[in-house]
């Protein structure tokens, strides 16, 4: 039985105010039994969502991370200090890190290794862009996204790798991909892997990205493939973001 996931992922988004708010809210609500939800804030929120969540259901993960633990590296932040602030999980691979920041598949699996080796579990983020779809090579480049990372792991680490489908043309424009083509590619995903490791890919969790909402939430996460989702701009109401999770029950 997989367990379910949702994480929040805000982006250059939110305020002190509303990780109060996430806190208060989730401090008293009713989740589905199981239920794992991640919120990834800002860097300099995590100290505040740290104390604010700590009587409640939420885990802090982090955007992004570098692959090296200390340096000469302005900006930059190391998983070692990400884990002295309680996070738990890490962001790699995002379509934009891919685009905005030129991190190609070398620069991703550099990162997910880096999150492993400091004990956080990676959400690998894989996705086609408009033009890679309309050129029918949805699954030629998600599976290369995949392949890239997964061969290069020992069988044990890849067992603690969360994978993140958003396609790149549904992210923050309102479009979302529907339920059957997002089934289509998570269950592409899952036959990919369960080629090498069948144990693997029976227990790999799944997550869906591209503009989940409130409305489409409970549609999507009834495909047998998905086992939660990756949520960019509802996730910044705390009200929408609470209806996605009570969704997955």
């Amino acid at each position: 039985m997989r367990t379910p996931l949702l994480a929040g992922n805000w982006k250059m988004n939110g305020s002190a105010d509303l990780v109060e708010a996430f806190g208060r809210v989730f401090a008293e609500a009713k989740l589905p039994e199981g239920l794992e939800v991640v919120i990834f804030p800002p860097f300099p929120y995590l100290e505040a969502a740290r104390r604010a969540f700590d009587d409640t259901p939420l885990r802090l993960g982090a955007q992004t991370l570098n692959p090296l633990h200390s340096g000469a590296h302005t900006g930059e932040v190391s998983g070692r200090m990400l884990r002295e602030f309680g996070v738990r999980y890490a962001l790699v691979g995002h379509s934009e890190r891919r685009q905005l920041y030129r991190e190609g598949d070398e620069q991703v699996f550099d990162r997910l290794l880096a999150a492993l080796g400091v004990g956080l579990t990676p959400v690998l983020c894989v996705g086609e862009t408009l033009e890679e779809r309309d050129a029918g090579r949805t699954m030629e480049v998600v599976l290369r996204q995949v392949g890239f990372v997964m061969s290069r792991l020992e069988p044990e680490q890849r067992r603690l790798v969360v994978i993140a489908y958003e396609p790149v043309w549904a992210i923050g424009t309102g479009r979302t991909a529907t339920p059957e083509q997002a089934q289509e590619v998570m269950a592409a995903i899952r036959e990919y892997q369960a080629e090498y490791d069948p144990q693997l890919a029976a227990g790999l969790r799944l997550l869906y990205g591209g503009s989940m909402n409130a409305g489409n939430a409970a549609e999507l996460l009834a495909q047998p493939d998905i086992d939660g989702g990756l949520v960019g701009g509802a996730s910044l109401k705390v009200d929408d973001f609470l209806a996605i999770c009570q969704s997955a029950g």
